[in-house]
């Protein structure tokens, strides 16, 4: 198990990003701690963990509030006695038009949440993790060179998320801590059912790939999980590219 006896905790456990990563946690021996916004899709996926052995908590967090976040933290780690892996999976509130076309409010939005939501919960995390000289952060979402017209500041929220991975990971390594960003490039499971135009974007995703498939939940779980675990020790200061290649670095 590679995370055996670790203690993880999930922010947006009850998205289909978060809640692949907490499956993954917990299959490979973690603690896991749900956070989320709304209570009962975490209510169901740690039902779920426990049914399959595993052991999950939940906690109603907004991920954007500072008090929040170091309450939530604070209580894992004293119910717990430490916390080795915080994994940010949060969706930004993105509204995706033209620049030309888009309101202040609607383009700042995502990166706003994107870099508080990211910044308070890695700060609570590290606090916790630099007494012990070790942990991982990961976030989901990182960018690339790439991009697509209408996007709106997604796209440019997902580059700030780099810029901020980068500058945690050279201020917590002296202090052992690890921080990493996985990208995807689209998962085509994350899609609502009946999604207007899914098959078409499905097809977009796939076709802009090199290997002919896009990355699925699993796929996020398993890489997450190994990147969590003492067997990536060596990665810190990167991104993880799980895009199949439709993301070219």
């Amino acid at each position: 198990m590679l995370l055996k006896d670790k203690v993880a905790v999930v922010y947006g456990a009850g998205g289909a990003i978060g809640g692949a990563a907490a499956r993954a946690f917990a299959r490979e021996g973690a603690r896991v701690f749900l956070a989320g916004r709304t209570a009962a899709p975490l209510d169901r996926l740690a039902e779920d963990i426990r049914a399959a052995g595993g052991e999950a908590e939940t906690a109603v967090v907004d991920a954007r509030d500072e008090s929040a976040v170091d309450s939530f933290v604070d209580g894992v780690a004293a119910r717990a006695g430490r916390i080795d892996v915080s994994f940010n999976a949060i969706g930004y509130g993105d509204v995706q038009k033209p620049l030309m076309e888009i309101s202040e409010a609607d383009f700042l939005q995502p990166i706003v949440t994107a870099m508080r939501s990211q910044f308070l919960t890695t700060r609570a995390a590290a606090r916790h993790m630099t007494a012990r000289g070790t942990g991982v952060i990961l976030a989901f979402g990182g960018g690339g060179p790439q991009t697509l017209p209408g996007l709106g500041g997604f796209k440019i929220a997902l580059d700030a998320l780099e810029g901020l991975r980068r500058q945690w990971a050279i201020e917590l390594g002296p202090h052992g801590i690890r921080v990493v960003t996985l990208k995807t490039g689209g998962v085509p499971e994350t899609l609502p059912e009946g999604f207007p135009g899914g098959d078409a974007i499905v097809d977009s995703l796939v076709g802009a790939t090199q290997l002919g498939r896009a990355a699925t939940l699993a796929d996020v779980g398993d890489v997450a999980a190994f990147v969590a675990s003492d067997r990536a020790r060596t990665l810190t200061a990167t991104d993880v590219n799980i895009s199949c290649g439709a993301i070219v670095d």
